[in-house]
């Protein structure tokens, strides 16, 4: 078998080793961080259930009940939870379920801005409000879900940089492929 009819073989199966290698490429591998970003989900979760605020607990702030407005939480406690709630908890499930790049990047991407909206609630439980109201300062529920949300960033960003000896490889292969293509291109228009 000369190189000709061998290269017209590896023709016949690029287009499932190109599939193979998108599917690799759009994958990730969190390895030990799965269970730090688990136990962070589950802070986050647990944070629901705690105080946010006097008498509201995250639970509250998410639903808008009555107990929030008597306990004058304001929109970046709202903002925060529903970020938690939805980049925290439920694009974290589902990265860490699917394992798929992309929903890792939109966790990271709300998570970090919940991180903002974590931080902006701490400091606004803290100062006084329109017509010098004075609530309640943050509760365990609010910090602990700030820290939570923190963590899980943090992991989530290690995670979505972080390349799988396979994908490596797979790049590799790639880049070699490439070269020889061009080679053999710059081989056929000179006529070597």
């Amino acid at each position: 078998m000369n190189s000709v009819e061998s290269s017209k073989d590896f023709e016949q199966f690029r287009a499932e080793l190109d599939a193979v290698e998108r599917r690799i490429a759009g994958e990730i591998d969190p390895g030990m961080r799965a269970m730090v970003v688990a136990g962070a989900v589950f802070a986050l979760l647990l944070s629901l259930v705690l105080p946010h605020a006097g008498a509201a607990r995250g639970f509250d702030v998410l639903l808008g009940t009555d107990v929030t407005r008597l306990e004058h939480i304001g929109l970046p406690s709202r903002i925060f939870v529903w970020f938690a709630v939805v980049f925290g908890v439920g694009f974290s499930l589902l990265a860490l379920m699917t394992r798929r790049w992309v929903l890792a990047w939109i966790a990271v991407a709300g998570s970090a801005i919940g991180c903002a909206f974590g931080v902006f609630s701490i400091w606004h439980r803290q100062t006084p409000g329109v017509g010098n109201i004075y609530g309640s300062g943050p509760g365990i529920g609010l910090i602990l879900g700030t820290l939570a949300i923190m963590v899980l960033t943090f992991h989530w960003v290690r995670v979505v940089w972080s390349r799988t000896t396979l994908q490596l490889a797979a790049e590799e292969q790639r880049r070699i492929a490439a070269a020889e293509a061009e080679e053999r291109d710059r081989r056929r228009l000179t006529g070597e």
